[in-house]
């Protein structure tokens, strides 16, 4: 089964979950509440939960904005730094034979175990196994900061070399830290609260069909529910259904073979 399926029978398996239990708590909550006494109230209520869900809507709104952002700055992140890692790699053949050996091997074991451990390691906080990654990427710097270029164009290409490895260094942090980047728990405390506060106004709305009013909570709920998953899932970039793809550092490990073979 491809993964899109997977994941769309997986979203629509929860949205239509919510919805059902909307309205099975819908019809319980008419048959405790007479909503023949709320009908007085039926202008009051209508004004009330218009401002509410347009309140709602924005946050809404704003906070998938945010994690959408987030989300695509990682993937930006990821691009840059296998494309960078690529740069250090090739750059590096213009340096002294020694120092170019160590640089280029360093590389490749550096991008095997990103891809092997490193991806799994952010979705878990395992800063042990990140650890033991950057060591190889220190022990790439340890080769560059040694390098003893002498000619004119071994020194010119030493500064190209140096510079895109701070590039690639910035980058690995960058992307670390958008790993880690966490909706605040305040926030969605207040997310799920209005949720519950939304679908609760819905319920006090003195409608006289019941159907009519089972159809709005189930499919007010199905809605929120859609939302409020998607935006749990891309506030963890690197897990979840939706989650940056680790493919550009396997063709950067591609290109750095093909380029080690050409030597």
């Amino acid at each position: 089964m491809p993964a899109w399926v997977k994941v769309a029978f997986r979203l629509m398996s929860i949205v239509l979950a919510i919805s059902a239990l909307a309205i099975v708590g819908l019809l319980g909550f008419r048959q405790i509440v007479d909503l023949t006494q709320l009908r007085s109230d039926g202008d009051s209520l209508g004004n009330y939960v218009q401002t509410l869900g347009g309140i709602y809507a924005v946050l809404l709104a704003f906070v998938v904005i945010v994690v959408w952002g987030q989300f695509n700055d990682a993937r930006s992140f990821v691009n840059r730094e296998a494309s960078a890692v690529v740069d250090v790699h090739r750059l590096a053949s213009g340096l002294p034979a020694e120092t170019r050996t160590v640089i280029q091997q360093g590389l490749r074991e550096y991008v095997d175990a990103v891809i092997a451990d490193e991806w799994q390691a952010m979705t878990k906080s395992d800063d042990q196994t990140i650890e033991r990654i950057t060591a190889r990427l220190d022990r790439v710097w340890a080769a560059i900061h040694d390098c003893d270029a002498k000619t004119e164009c071994q020194i010119s290409v030493y500064g190209e070399v140096l510079a895109r490895f701070n590039d690639l260094s910035e980058l690995r942090t960058s992307r670390l830290t958008a790993a880690a980047a966490r909706i605040p728990t305040a926030m969605n405390v207040l997310l799920y609260t209005g949720a519950f506060i939304m679908l609760g106004s819905v319920y006090l709305m003195p409608f006289e069909r019941t159907w009519v009013h089972a159809a709005v909570a189930g499919a007010l709920a199905g809605a929120i529910a859609h939302i409020l998953y998607l935006i749990y899932d891309l506030d963890d970039a690197f897990a979840g259904d939706y989650q940056v793809d680790k493919s550009p550092f396997v063709r950067a490990r591609k290109s750095i073979a093909h380029d080690h073979k050409l030597q």
